[in-house]
């Protein structure tokens, strides 16, 4: 009778062990899996279709010209004051845990003034005294590949607080150089019928030659994007657009013979005479158009009037507000 008393005692032991022991296993499994799904990000053996995202955004923009038409000669030389506001629609596709695609529509608008921006009393008075000017409005389509520098391979709700990014793309974009026409012809006494208006430049071929209104850039630059809530993130970026054309701003190699323009285009393409007291004593000389003096070194066939060495650039610095289509995705409920 001892002995079957104290086997079973024996057996109670050793299940009340093993029991404890299985308790003290099973806690610290759950608490190892609770911390693996507090801290869970997606599967890390690739992005699939359930990370893949698309959204539209809307952004203001500020654009600064580059080109002929500059303070000075310098590539990065700008008129700040010139600074023109724009607007910008666009749609995104994330397809990567780096790596997203933008297409954009910009309308945007860039504007230049000798007389405003250079100095006439240093080494720019050339540009001062050339006295062009110009505005161009532009609509730019673009497709642009951004990468981030910090990676999401989770779905949307995951992504990541802030990251910096690279971008680089493509651009296609339609402009139409103009210039405000002044109130005289050449003659300085015969009024011209567009004074005062704004005038398209590219028809009245004041270098002698035509250029396409349809132009091709390679937009590039940085920025950061803030994770506002679930579905808004916000974008801030700088970058410029390298084009492949130096007509911006309608300027770019030399006078031609003022004889081969129309008269609106003899106005526009000389204009140094606009300026109080000029051409200036001891440099005014004739100009090839009968009755005409113009200022020594300029108006006249073959003198400079741009710089072709460098094809025109413009700046975008951009803030933009994008919004996640088709969310789906909601936390989960515990009661």
């Amino acid at each position: 009778m001892r002995k079957l008393c104290f086997a079973l005692l024996s057996v109670l032991f050793l299940v009340g062990l093993a029991y404890d022991s299985f308790a003290q296993f099973n806690r610290k499994a759950i608490k190892r899996n609770n911390k693996n799904i507090a801290n869970y990000r997606g599967k890390k053996g690739g992005f699939g279709k359930r990370n893949v995202y698309t959204g539209i955004g809307f952004s203001v923009n500020a654009l600064n010209y580059f080109g002929d038409l500059a303070p000075t000669p310098s590539t990065f030389s700008t008129d700040i004051s010139f600074t023109a506001p724009s607007i910008g629609l666009s749609a995104f596709h994330r397809f990567g845990p780096r790596y997203t695609l933008q297409v954009q529509y910009l309308y945007a608008s860039l504007q230049g003034s000798d007389k405003e921006s250079a100095s006439k009393d240093d080494e720019n008075v050339f540009r001062y005294q050339r006295n062009l000017s110009f505005r161009n409005r532009m609509h730019e389509l673009s497709a642009v590949a951004y990468f981030d520098l910090f990676e999401n391979q989770a779905t949307y709700i995951s992504r990541v607080g802030w990251t910096p990014y690279a971008y680089i793309g493509l651009a296609a974009f339609y402009h139409n150089p103009q210039a405000k026409a002044p109130a005289n012809e050449l003659d300085g006494v015969t009024s011209l019928a567009e004074a005062g208006q704004w005038v398209d430049l590219q028809p009245l071929k004041t270098e002698g030659n035509s250029y396409s209104l349809i132009q091709f850039a390679v937009p590039f630059g940085a920025g950061a994007r803030f994770r506002i809530n679930e579905v808004f993130d916000l974008w801030a970026d700088i970058g410029f657009r390298y084009t492949f054309t130096d007509y911006l701003d309608d300027v770019s190699g030399n006078y031609v013979d003022l004889n081969t323009l129309s008269t609106l285009g003899q106005a526009m393409a000389y204009r140094t005479n606009e300026l109080a007291g000029y051409p200036t004593p001891g440099l005014s000389i004739p100009s090839e158009l009968a009755g005409v003096n113009v200022q020594a070194g300029y108006g006249r066939a073959g003198d400079q009037r741009g710089s072709p060495k460098q094809n025109d650039i413009y700046m975008v610095t951009s803030i933009r507000l994008t919004y996640i289509l088709g969310a789906t995705f909601h936390k989960a409920k515990f009661r």
